[in-house]
Formats: C-alpha cells, sequence, structure tokens
C-alpha cells in the first residue's frame, strides 16, 4: 500500500530532483571560509558546462568560495559576476570539480496564487533541507541598492514555504520540479520571497557570466503609478501609467525634455504602467540608442526622444 499521498509525492519528487543540485556556499579564505547561503546548478547558456547561481547579498564582496553538495562532494567556486541591484550571482566550479546535474530552469511568468512550490536550501547549514508551501503572492517588490544606484526586483515571488537563514540563494521549484525562483530574503515569520525566473532574469545571468556585471540604462526620473483618465484608459486598454514625479536636472530625460506631471504611457512602444516597465526597457541595449516615450501631458499625447546613459558611468 502506497503510504504518500499525492501531495507527499510530489513534494518527494522535487525534493529528487532538485535537491542534488543545491550546495551549501561557504565564501571567503579558502582556509577559513564562512558559511553564506545556498547556490543552485544550472546549465551554462555558451556550452554543455555548469554554473551555479545564487544571491548576490550571499558573495557580497568575496570573489571565491567553496560548494558542498547533499552528498557531500564539494567543488571550489569563483565568483564570474554580482549584480547587486537584482540580487543575483552567478558562479564556475573548478574544472575539475565533477557538478551534479544542472537543474531545470522554469519561467515564472504564468505562477499562479496558490499554486505549490518546494523550497530546497541550507538553512542554518542544514544541507538539503526541504520546505513546501504555496505562493501566496505576486508581482511583490524587493528594494536593492548598488552604492548611490537603487532599484526595485520586479514581480518577486511571494511564498509561504518556510525560509531560513541559509535558504538564500537555494531555489524555489514548482510541482513539475522547474526551478522558478531564487529564494533571497526572509521577510517576516511565514513569509519568504524569491527572485523570479523570466527573460529579463536570463538576460541577466547571461551578462553576469559573459562580462561580471550587468549594464544598464539610465534616464534619470523619479514616479509612481497612477491611474489614467477613464477615456484613456479605455483607449489604451489599461487602467494605469508611471506619473513622472521628478526629473534629474541635466539628466537623459531632462534633455529629452520630460516633466514632472507627465504621465509616461509607454517606453520603446512597449506599455509602461509601474517603474518597473520603464525599468524593464533600461538594460544594456538602450545605452546611447534614441528611446521613444509617449506621456500624457494634459490632454495630450506627447512623444519626446530620450537617449540613455549608461548607469554609473
Amino acid at each position: 500500500m502506497d503510504e504518500l499521498d499525492s501531495y507527499s509525492r510530489t513534494v518527494v519528487a522535487v525534493a529528487e530532483t532538485v535537491g542534488p543540485a543545491v550546495a551549501a556556499l561557504a565564501v571567503g579564505d579558502p582556509e577559513n571560509p564562512r558559511g553564506a547561503g545556498s547556490a543552485v546548478v544550472v546549465r551554462d547558456p555558451a556550452g554543455d558546462g555548469a554554473v551555479l547561481v545564487t544571491n548576490a547579498h550571499v558573495v557580497a564582496r568575496t570573489r571565491s568560495g567553496r560548494a558542498t553538495f547533499a552528498d557531500g562532494t564539494h567543488a571550489d567556486v569563483r565568483v564570474l559576476g554580482a549584480d547587486p541591484l537584482s540580487d543575483l550571482a552567478v558562479l564556475a566550479a573548478h574544472p575539475d570539480a565533477d557538478t551534479p546535474s544542472p537543474v531545470t530552469l522554469g519561467d515564472a511568468a504564468g505562477l499562479r496564487v496558490g499554486q505549490l512550490v518546494v523550497a530546497v536550501g541550507n538553512p542554518f547549514g542544514l544541507a538539503g533541507s526541504v520546505t513546501a508551501g504555496v505562493v501566496s503572492g505576486l508581482g511583490r517588490s524587493l528594494p536593492t541598492r548598488d552604492g548611490s544606484a537603487s532599484r526595485v526586483v520586479e514581480d518577486v515571488i511571494q511564498t509561504d514555504a518556510a525560509l531560513n537563514p541559509g535558504n538564500s540563494g537555494g531555489a524555489l521549484a514548482d510541482a513539475s520540479g522547474s526551478v522558478i525562483g531564487i529564494n533571497t530574503a526572509v521577510a517576516g515569520v511565514g513569509l519568504g520571497l524569491a527572485v523570479p525566473i523570466t527573460t529579463t532574469t536570463r538576460d541577466i545571468l547571461d551578462a553576469l557570466r559573459r562580462e561580471g556585471r550587468v549594464r544598464r540604462g539610465y534616464l534619470g526620473v523619479v514616479g509612481a503609478p497612477a491611474p489614467l483618465p477613464v477615456d484613456v484608459a479605455a483607449r489604451l486598454g489599461r487602467a494605469r501609467g508611471l506619473r513622472v514625479a521628478d526629473v534629474v536636472a541635466g539628466s537623459p530625460a531632462a534633455r529629452a525634455g520630460l516633466r514632472a506631471g507627465d504621465l509616461v504611457v509607454s517606453a520603446d512602444r512597449e506599455p509602461v504602467v509601474d517603474a518597473q516597465g520603464l525599468q524593464r526597457r533600461l538594460f544594456a541595449g538602450s545605452i546611447g540608442r534614441t528611446l521613444p516615450v509617449t506621456v500624457l501631458r494634459g490632454q495630450a499625447m506627447v512623444d519626446v526622444l530620450a537617449t540613455p546613459t549608461e548607469l554609473g558611468a
């Protein structure tokens, strides 16, 4: 008689699929590394090898460490790149290391509130720990900062699967065993957050692997979501835009003629309903390129042409 119900069988299957590829990560001095969090083996998009993904805050400013897997094997790793503004980092294992098979990366775009998720990590140094729960919220925001630059990680996954110190950088998987998030924060009792695996996330990971950093465009606007007038909302098929609260003097936005009070409805011909919608248009490909921005100014739609500079350059 099968003593496992359907729920248990699903969690067990996910744990057996994902668990071997989730490592306890220690960083810093090779002779005396400190426990930091977790890391997940993923396929290297450039070839047949594998790299590891974790949180930027887990590696902090260190450049090397050791990943220890649930079966007791370990691999020395070096940091290829870390991006505090997305809280993601990519590690390379030593060429002679025998790392487990990589996980399958899924797509968080199709997640629904109430969906089963399984978190795998190494809380308090307890390797291969597994907790299960549901997606308890979507579209959450996680403020991050890198020096003088700040950003909001968009569409963060909220889950009630128990996360504890050491889970950061671990895997959040769906019922099929696909990893749809990288656990990043414990926001309170029964509340954990994970950076979603999306097209944007994959682009960030690829940039970190190839270049060691993520280049972003800079416009120089501060804004917040705001409702569109009823007639404009009906015409555009959406209810909100991004109200410009401030424009930084001398910034690309200021040179383009954007003004405080403008209501941004699109950038690069794509809809904008919040700050994240604008941020999505400001990766490396936007730098030095003319970026059309459409705003509602008073009763008129106005097109402005901005040329983003590189953030931090």
